[in-house]
């Protein structure tokens, strides 16, 4: 499943369509979307690197992490140094997403933002607008004149929507995620953060949500004991959820297990133990999807109209285009040419006899007929 998101990732956007867009949520209780967002950002860089993939370069919104962070992270995922500088550009919003530190006096020991020709410096995260532009901007270093894309990424929303609000936050998302010359586009949230509104912005302008839940969850008994079990297991192991939207507007409910080691997350299948799928993930209606046993066997008792049992002997139905002639030569079929109506009061006294004949075997078939009357109701 994992490799399938990044499949999509790399093969980007279709001609006339927006880009990928990949949300990935964890929480407090299981703090590992981090390490998923890594493993996303290495897998394409070194796709970009590689000619594999659809973008051309790679643009990434620092907020949550130093711009050498992730230049060491690249290089320890294999990435070569001197491709890195060259398919990586990376804008500068941690060092001071504020604009406050022209304002320090000088005297005070203040670290200074990165001097790399790769990495560009950006103040005050709470200007939209422009923190869109700066990173179309880099973008065209990649695509020039042709028809190229470009990947963005942002390494935390959650940063964002601390300074400012969540219609601008998904305005900015929304915008590159549309322009043509952005082929994918990836963010982390930390979902436990916000109101469950921001979750569900954020989702409607994504093709794909990645959630990032405790393998173990933390009870009462846990909390009394002082029994931290929970969080040793949540923080190498846990369940990833994945909530795909098809082309066509379906949407597909995945799971795997992550787990953690000292090269990175790695992902398997689930477990027989853990092989349900989260509820919490399920689209809320206000009736049920699902049948109980007891409604399955009611279902099976039910005789549809259209099903003949027969009760041993052998059906026929007329299909309305024999003549009375060859109805007669066959005694055991019933003569429908001539229908026949009396009632028990009128066959005592002898009157009331209705008689219908057809008057030719031209006339339109079941014309005289009852269109249900090969049904067994």
């Amino acid at each position: 499943m994992a490799e399938s998101i990044s499949r999509s990732l790399r093969d980007g956007c279709l001609e006339g369509e927006h880009a990928p867009a990949l949300t990935i949520e964890d929480s407090l209780a299981c703090p590992l979307g981090s390490h998923v967002f890594d493993h996303f950002l290495a897998n394409l860089a070194s796709q970009i690197a590689d000619g594999t993939s659809q973008a051309r370069g790679l643009v990434l919104v620092a907020l949550n992490r130093s711009p050498s962070f992730y230049i060491d992270l690249l290089r320890r995922k294999g990435v070569d140094a001197s491709l890195v500088d060259k398919w990586v550009r990376i804008l500068d919003c941690y060092s001071d997403p504020l604009d406050w530190k022209d304002r320090i006096p000088p005297l005070m020991n203040v670290q200074k933002p990165s001097t790399r020709e790769n990495v560009s410096f950006f103040r005050d995260v709470r200007d939209i607008n422009k923190l869109l532009s700066s990173v179309l901007d880099l973008g065209k270093g990649f695509v020039g004149q042709g028809k190229t894309r470009f990947a963005v990424a942002v390494d935390l929303v959650s940063n964002l929507l601390r300074h400012t609000s969540l219609p601008s936050v998904a305005g900015l998302l929304n915008n590159l995620r549309s322009n043509d010359q952005i082929s994918c586009i990836f963010w982390l949230i930390h979902s436990d953060l916000h109101e469950p509104r921001v979750s569900t912005a954020l989702a409607y302008v994504s093709t794909v949500v990645a959630s990032v839940q405790p393998i173990m969850q933390l009870t009462d008994e846990h909390r009394s004991r002082r029994d931290f079990l929970w969080l040793e297991k949540n923080s190498c192991k846990a369940k990833f959820y994945v909530r795909l939207k098809r082309r066509n507007g379906r949407v597909k409910l995945l799971a795997e297990e992550l787990h953690m080691d000292q090269v990175g997350v790695k992902f398997a299948a689930v477990t027989s133990e853990n092989s349900f799928v989260n509820k919490s993930l399920l689209p809320k209606v206000q009736f049920n999807l699902q049948l109980s046993d007891q409604e399955r066997v009611d279902r099976a008792k039910v005789v549809l109209p259209y099903e003949h049992q027969g009760n041993g002997e052998a059906i026929q139905i007329y299909d309305g285009r024999r003549s009375l002639s060859d109805d007669q030569k066959d005694p055991h079929l019933v003569q429908p040419s001539t229908f026949s109506v009396m009632t028990d009061a009128q066959a005592t006294s002898g009157n009331g006899e209705i008689h219908y004949i057809r008057d030719s075997d031209d006339e339109q078939p079941d014309s005289d007929e009852d269109p249900d009357d090969d049904l067994n109701i």
